[in-house]
C-alpha cells in the first residue's frame, strides 16, 4: 500500500502534470491580459473569464490561475512601486483570483456548479458572482486607498463620488463582466456536452436556432441601439435606446430559456460597455449609464433564474435544435 501511495504521489509529478500546470497558466494568464486590457470599473471582463475559470477547473489546478494573473500584477507592481508605495505595490501584487478562491472553494464543496441531473445550478453561479464582486470591490478599493495615502496630496479622481460611490462602481463592474462572460461559458459548455454523441459540425452549429436568432435579429437590433445612442443629441432617447437593450435580452431568454439569456446578455453588456467607452472615456461612466447598467444586470439575473426552470432550457439540443 505505501508503494502504491508513493507509485501514485509520484506520477502526480511527472512533467506531463507540471506542464499541463504551465500550459493552463500560460492560457489563463493569456486571457486574463486580454480582458484586462478591454474592461473599466464599471464592466470587468476579468471577472467572468476569472469565475468561470474557478467554477470548471478542479481545484487542484487553482495555483495555475495564481500564477497565471500574478505574474502581470507582479511585473507592474514592481514597476510602479517606487512611486505608488510600498504598501500599494503589496497590495496590487496580490492575485484577485487569490481572494476569490477563499469563497469558491467552500462554496463549491457545499453547492456543486453541477446538479445530479448534469445541469447547471444558476443559483450557485448568481452567489459566487455576487460575492466575489463584494471581494473584488473591497480589495480595489483598499489598493486605490494605499496609493492616496502614499501621497498627501492625491485624492479620489472623482471626489464628488467618494469611496462609497467607488465602491457600488466596483461591485457592479465585477458582477455585470461576470455576468456577461461565465453564463456564456457555461451555456456553451452544456450544449456542446449534449451534442458529444453526434459529431459537432459547423452546419449543425450554423443551423441552431440560437445561433441563427443571434445573427438574424439579436446583433443587428442591439447594433442599432447602440448608433442611436452615440448619434442623437437628445439625452432622453439615448437614455431610451439603452433601457431598450434590455428586449433583445427577455427575447431570447423567452425563445432559448437560459442559453438565450446567457448569449443575449453578454451580447447587451458588450453594447451598453461600447455605448458607455465611447461616450463618456473616463474612469466612471455618467450617472445614467451606471444605472442601466444596474438595471441589465437585474434582469439578466432574473432571467437566468426563471429561463434555467423553463422546459426550453431543459430540452437536450439535438438534431436542428443546437
Amino acid at each position: 500500500m505505501m508503494n502504491g501511495r508513493a507509485h501514485g504521489l509520484g506520477a502526480r509529478h511527472t512533467p506531463w502534470h507540471w506542464g499541463q500546470h504551465l500550459a493552463i497558466a500560460a492560457a489563463y494568464g493569456a486571457g486574463y491580459e486580454i480582458a484586462r486590457h478591454l474592461s473599466f470599473p464599471q464592466w470587468m471582463l476579468t471577472s467572468g473569464l476569472r469565475l468561470a475559470a474557478l467554477l470548471l477547473l478542479p481545484v487542484r489546478y487553482w495555483p495555475a490561475l495564481a500564477l497565471g494573473e500574478g505574474l502581470p500584477l507582479l511585473e507592474d507592481a514592481a514597476a510602479n512601486g517606487r512611486d505608488m508605495g510600498l504598501p500599494w505595490a503589496i497590495s496590487a501584487a496580490v492575485p484577485m483570483v487569490v481572494l476569490w478562491m477563499a469563497a469558491l472553494k467552500p462554496l463549491r464543496r457545499y453547492w456543486p456548479v453541477i446538479d445530479e441531473r448534469g445541469g447547471v445550478r444558476l443559483p450557485m453561479i448568481l452567489v459566487a458572482a455576487l460575492a466575489t464582486a463584494v471581494i473584488t470591490s473591497v480589495a480595489t478599493l483598499l489598493t486605490a486607498l494605499a496609493a492616496i495615502l502614499n501621497t498627501p496630496t492625491a485624492e479620489w479622481p472623482d471626489p464628488a463620488t467618494g469611496p462609497m460611490g467607488y465602491f457600488l462602481a466596483y461591485a457592479l463592474g465585477s458582477y455585470l463582466g461576470a455576468l456577461t462572460l461565465t453564463p456564456t461559458i457555461l451555456a456553451l459548455r452544456e450544449r456542446f456536452l449534449n451534442l458529444r454523441g453526434q459529431g459537432l459540425t459547423t452546419a449543425r452549429i450554423v443551423g441552431s436556432p440560437l445561433f441563427k436568432d443571434v445573427v438574424a435579429w439579436l446583433l443587428p437590433v442591439l447594433a442599432a441601439l447602440v448608433w442611436v445612442g452615440l448619434t442623437t443629441h437628445d439625452d432622453m432617447l439615448r437614455q431610451i435606446a439603452r433601457l431598450a437593450l434590455l428586449l433583445p435580452v427577455l427575447g431570447m431568454a423567452w425563445r432559448h430559456g437560459w442559453h438565450g439569456t446567457a448569449m443575449g446578455g453578454m451580447a447587451a453588456s458588450i453594447a451598453l460597455a461600447l455605448e458607455a467607452a465611447v461616450a463618456s472615456p473616463g474612469l466612471l461612466a455618467e450617472a445614467s449609464t451606471i444605472r442601466v447598467e444596474a438595471v441589465l444586470a437585474m434582469v439578466i439575473s432574473g432571467a437566468l433564474l426563471v429561463g434555467h426552470r423553463a422546459p426550453v432550457a431543459r430540452a437536450v439540443p439535438s438534431g436542428r435544435r443546437a
